[in-house]
């Protein structure tokens, strides 16, 4: 099948008539009246000049590229006034057949040369460099590099600017999971060339707002929908029609974007032009929704993966385990304070209370203890029953490490007195604190793994926790404070179940029937 060249990828060689002269500061780097031009789609034209017209040329370096056009490149280093520049020329010694013209000239590296003179000037690209439209150009070439959605958002829209659709606000929708924020809407606009990002929480969903919008209607598979903003006939009336349209907006178009989970996402864009969109723009836009789509759909799934992760795992162990700790026996050894915190009575609260009653209490519980964990830089491992355990890594030494476990079981403490129980007394909660050495990584088994830290801290933390109750404490610790101010007690040394030999323990805070 012939395709025409106009509508292909492209590569053409020309000779450059008179003489060519490529400098860097003053010196001259090449002077040459045989010199060649190669244009080549999407890339700056490159001028190649032969060995012979080259000055300062050093031996062949060990690099070397390949491009399926011209073949493999070899490289030289240059000496120019007394400055050696690395693997700044290349040549083709063996140039494929559509680049035969330029076999073992000298080109090159962006940055070598500053200036370029030629005395009848430089020949100019006939072609428009891309291969189809700037916007399928760019979705296959580019798109794939930007790091996020936001910025994906703007510079999708400078693709449509580029393609000539004349879109004066864009608008992104992206569900998302998340146990707090249901989706995350993109917005860019041309006055500020910014993209703002708004993300809904799951209440906000029911608001009277979201059901009179066109993000609903697209996203409930409804359909798209097009409405011109300079007619009072209208099929849509949302209330961001009429606030676009009073900010000179002349057209608006929402469209889906689904995911290949089955998930409908939303695109929408405004018009400042004053006959709207174009039935080509659009069309081109209809037609490229779908390579859009997916590249959203690569960024949210790195969002809700983290995101996920996150949830169930914990921010530092999720970012973990997303970067690759998945097989069991992954992990380190550290040193670390582990927390472990009890709601006492529970057995006896899930009698009295009934069962949405009492989840709720053990929820607030839970959140009391993550929040105060997080606030010191710890992280909650795991959630076991009407317990948490929860880890602070000595990254700055068993002081550091300490003294934040300390602060979160006092913050536990001070929280949970905020919580109202079955006859509106506060819950009772007690924590244990142990430093020491732990394991934390992967265990479990092949294909069932739990993120977590074994060691004797764990064990003892877990132990001192249940302590509290028979000493009438609402933290103990096993590590001798730095400092002992007044509510710190030397307790001495109690035997543990399942620790072989008696830990010196102190108590910390209020005392208490726990």
């Amino acid at each position: 099948m012939n395709i025409p060249t106009s509508t292909g990828y492209r590569l053409r060689v020309e000779p450059i008539s008179g003489t060519v002269r490529a400098l860097r500061g003053g010196d001259v780097v090449a002077e040459s009246d045989r010199a060649k031009i190669m244009f080549e789609t999407r890339l700056p034209p490159a001028v190649y000049f032969p060995e012979a017209d080259v000055s300062g040329l050093g031996d062949v370096t060990d690099s070397r590229t390949f491009c399926p056009f011209k073949g493999t490149a070899t490289y030289h280093d240059l000496h120019i006034n007394g400055e050696q520049l690395k693997n700044a020329a290349w040549r083709y010694p063996n140039a494929l057949p559509e680049s035969k013209p330029i076999e073992n000239f000298i080109g090159f590296m962006p940055g070598i040369i500053d200036h370029m003179e030629a005395d009848h000037g430089l020949p100019s690209a006939t072609e428009d460099g891309n291969i189809s439209s700037p916007i399928v150009d760019w979705l296959m070439r580019e798109a794939w590099l930007v790091s996020g959605p936001q910025d994906l958002t703007r510079d999708l829209a400078h693709a449509f600017l580029d393609a000539g659709i004349a879109v004066s606000r864009l608008q992104v929708t992206l569900w998302s999971l998340h146990p707090l924020i249901a989706g995350v809407s993109y917005t860019w606009e041309k006055q500020s060339d910014q993209v703002r990002v708004y993300e809904a929480r799951h209440e906000t969903l029911s608001h009277p707002s979201m059901y009179n919008s066109p993000i609903r209607w697209v996203s409930e598979g409804l359909g798209g929908v097009r409405q011109p903003l300079t007619t009072d006939q209208a099929e849509f009336d949302f209330p961001i029609m009429q606030d676009l349209r009073r900010k000179g907006a002349t057209d608006y178009v929402a469209m889906p974007l689904p995911f290949s989970t089955g998930r409908i996402n939303v695109l929408t864009m405004a018009c400042d032009h004053p006959e709207g969109f174009t039935t080509a723009n659009l069309g081109l836009v209809f037609e490229c929704a779908a390579v859009i789509s997916r590249h959203y759909e690569v960024h949210s799934q790195q969002t809700n993966a983290r995101t996920l992760l996150g949830t169930f795992l914990g921010r530092r162990t999720g970012e973990r385990v997303l970067g690759g700790e998945i097989r069991r026996g992954d992990g380190e050894e550290i040193q670390a304070a582990v927390l472990f915190c009890d709601l006492r009575d529970s057995s006896r609260l899930a009698t009295d209370m009934d069962k949405a009653a009492y989840l709720e209490l053990l929820n607030d519980f839970f959140e009391a203890v993550s929040r105060a964990v997080d606030s010191r830089g710890g992280e909650v491992l795991k959630f076991i029953g009407d317990a948490v355990l929860a880890v602070f890594p000595a990254e700055a030494g068993r002081t550091s490490a300490c003294e934040a476990a300390v602060s979160s079981a006092r913050k536990i403490q001070e929280a949970v007195n905020d919580i109202s129980g079955p006859d509106g007394e506060p819950p009772r909660a007690a924590s244990g604190i142990s430093f020491g050495h732990v394991t934390y990584g992967n265990v479990g088994s092949r294909d069932r793994l739990d993120f977590t830290v074994i060691g004797e801290a764990a064990n003892i933390a877990a132990r001192l926790s249940d302590l509290c109750k028979t000493l009438g404490e609402t933290t103990l610790i096993d590590t001798r404070p730095d400092e002992m101010t007044d509510d710190i007690r030397d307790l001495g040394a109690h035997t543990l179940h399942n620790i072989s030999v008696p830990v010196e323990v102190w108590g910390i805070g209020a005392r208490g029937q726990i």
